[in-house]
């Protein structure tokens, strides 16, 4: 059964995650960027300034309006507590061990187009939102595709995302997550995985039946902490392997274009592969194009659509440009991996090789550390995403389905512990495919409102 699932599962991915869906993801972002004349590029330093930058000029961004919202920055360490996750860490890991150094490239231009498309996603979410009767905002990819493109296919779309956001839910937000965090925590500290399980599954039952204030409020303090905890350790070893930093680039662009392969044919291969695979662990790492950080970005005090699409750009800027790339250049200078096709020497997988770079440095502490790391931010990303599933579900079936899909959310995290890796991934991939595409349709289709926001924006401002 379980191998008929796995290969059912691979046939479904591979055509999500084939020409078709990765032209779809590309072009949606292509599009987006030039219709708004690359805001994400020339009006860097712009939404820079009212994002991070507001932050300690602008109290607005910390404060809360009423019990029903929550404050800018606490929509952005929840979406970006559902944002970083094992993806940064072993995600990235996995994609050199599959894609090849150049694949690190192709998650870059996956995130500066993706910059644009989490910005629209974002944009769309404010335009379209509501206030349910207790005056708390509902708002999401499935309300811009219901009432944005109206009628009986929009409607449907809607549908579709909100069944798809549920099973991500449950794969990226759940399953893959709390196996990374298991996995690494019996390596390090000889921790049972059905111990990790029981504990997890408990906490997380404690804070998501909270709802999403207490999620935020958790999140708020979780996200600069755990940010700051690595970024530290992994700045650390890149110092100290600094010599070999301009062999890591080089290698990233080479594979970038498959250039280290001898023949047209196997260039080729080299390449597609890279592509498919940057864009695969980008999506999963950033979750641009995915609409499901929207779910929480429409819940913040804030007025204007532009001003909250920016909190969407920077969160895809942050996870990208800055985590994955300090894990790529952890792994690519640590010299357990091999430059060219990005096998790793020793043999490890992805979770265990970020662990042996950063023992290169740190000694026995490393693997530790990384351990640490995950469960960070993995817990992080499974409190973010339940309430993405949450408001998925409560738009299918009502707000009373809220509670009874929390308590199988934590039962799930057991299942998660002790289930095979493997599986997990790819089960994440495969939701996470189908999430994009009625979402990307919608983005496009109102790819006009976005460029008219915009445009009203940089006039008034």
């Amino acid at each position: 059964m379980l191998e008929w699932i796995m290969q059912a599962n691979r046939a479904v991915s591979g055509v999500i995650w084939g020409p078709a869906g990765l032209t779809l993801l590309f072009g949606t972002g292509l599009l987006l960027t030039v219709r708004t004349g690359a805001f994400q590029l020339r009006y860097f330093g712009f939404w820079m300034r009212r994002t991070i930058g507001a932050i300690f000029l602008d109290r607005n961004v910390t404060a809360h309006t009423d019990d029903e919202a929550i404050s800018q920055f606490q929509s952005l360490c929840t979406a970006l507590a559902a944002t970083i996750g094992t993806g940064n860490i072993v995600g990235v890991a996995a994609a050199i061990l599959t894609g090849g150094p150049g694949a690190i490239f192709w998650m870059w231009v996956m995130a500066l187009l993706g910059m644009m498309t989490s910005y629209a996603e974002n944009v769309l979410g404010i335009c379209y939102r509501h206030q349910d009767a207790n005056g708390a905002w509902r708002g999401g990819p499935m309300y811009y595709l219901a009432e944005g493109l109206g009628g009986g296919f929009g409607r449907v779309l809607a549908a579709l995302f909100a069944c798809f956001c549920v099973l991500a839910s449950f794969g990226i937000g759940n399953m893959s997550q709390i196996n990374s965090i298991a996995g690494n925590l019996q390596a390090a500290f000889q921790v049972p995985p059905v111990l990790t399980g029981v504990v997890l599954a408990l906490l997380t039952g404690r804070v998501i039946l909270g709802g999403l204030q207490r999620v935020a409020a958790v999140t708020e303090k979780l996200v600069p902490l755990m940010a700051l905890f690595y970024l530290f350790g992994a700045l650390t070893v890149v110092c100290v392997h600094w010599a070999a930093v301009p062999a890591a680039f080089t290698a990233i662009f080479r594979g970038a274009f498959g250039l280290q392969a001898a023949g047209g044919g196997v260039l080729g291969y080299g390449m597609a592969r890279a592509v498919s695979w940057g864009f695969r662990r980008g999506a999963f790492s950033n979750e641009a194009g995915l609409g499901a950080s929207v779910l929480v970005h429409c819940a913040a005090n804030v007025e204007e659509p532009v001003q909250q699409g920016m909190w969407g750009m920077f969160e895809v800027f942050a996870d990208t440009m800055v985590v994955c790339t300090l894990t790529a250049l952890v792994v690519l200078t640590s010299g357990l991996v091999d430059l060219n096709t990005g096998a790793a020497l020793t043999g490890a997988d992805g979770t265990v090789l970020v662990g042996q770079a950063f023992s290169t440095v740190f000694g026995a502490f490393g693997p530790r550390f990384i351990a640490v790391s995950i469960l960070l931010f993995a817990y992080s990303t499974t409190l973010g995403w339940n309430h993405y599933g949450t408001r998925a579900v409560e738009y299918l079936l009502g707000s009373r389905a809220a509670v009874a899909y929390r308590l199988v959310f934590a039962a799930m995290v057991l299942v998660g512990a002790v289930m095979k890796l493997d599986l997990a991934w790819e089960l994440s991939d495969t939701f996470n495919g189908l999430m994009m595409l009625p979402n990307l349709v919608g983005v496009v289709g109102l790819s006009g409102v976005v460029v008219k926001e915009t445009q009203e924006y940089l006039k008034r401002k």
